[in-house]
């Protein structure tokens, strides 16, 4: 059964374009090294009244949008195959110096899943 990663995290606004950035090459190195997907979005239509919206369970700062993330594996072997080679990867370890990140890295929240429907 396939398996996800999933991420959630603020990004300033204005910080966005440079995310999108990051966003694309590090995608780019996840699939080469073997993810069926790899997504990013940013929040449209957060406003919601059914359940607790992501502004309020993120306690999200005016200024900052929410980015929705999910990379998609085989199974969880595979993406406990795919993250080792993804991490030792140069390309990745040039763009993640914490100082340099465009959001603050201590708010992402992060996981792993286990798919239960896949149509």
């Amino acid at each position: 059964m396939r398996y996800v990663d999933g991420f959630l995290l603020t990004v300033p606004k204005k910080n966005l374009a440079d995310y999108r950035g990051i966003s694309r090459k590090a995608g780019k190195v996840w699939k080469e090294h073997g993810a069926l997907e790899y997504r990013e979005c940013s929040g449209d239509d957060l406003k919601v009244k059914f359940g607790l919206p992501f502004p309020r369970l993120t306690k999200l700062k005016a200024g900052n949008t929410l980015v929705f993330s999910w990379i998609v594996y085989k199974s969880k072997a595979h993406r406990d195959r795919v993250n080792a080679k993804v991490m030792s990867d140069p390309r990745l370890a040039k763009m993640m110096d914490p100082k340099k990140m465009p959001f603050d890295i201590k708010r992402m929240s992060y996981g792993g899943f286990k798919v239960i429907v896949d149509l």
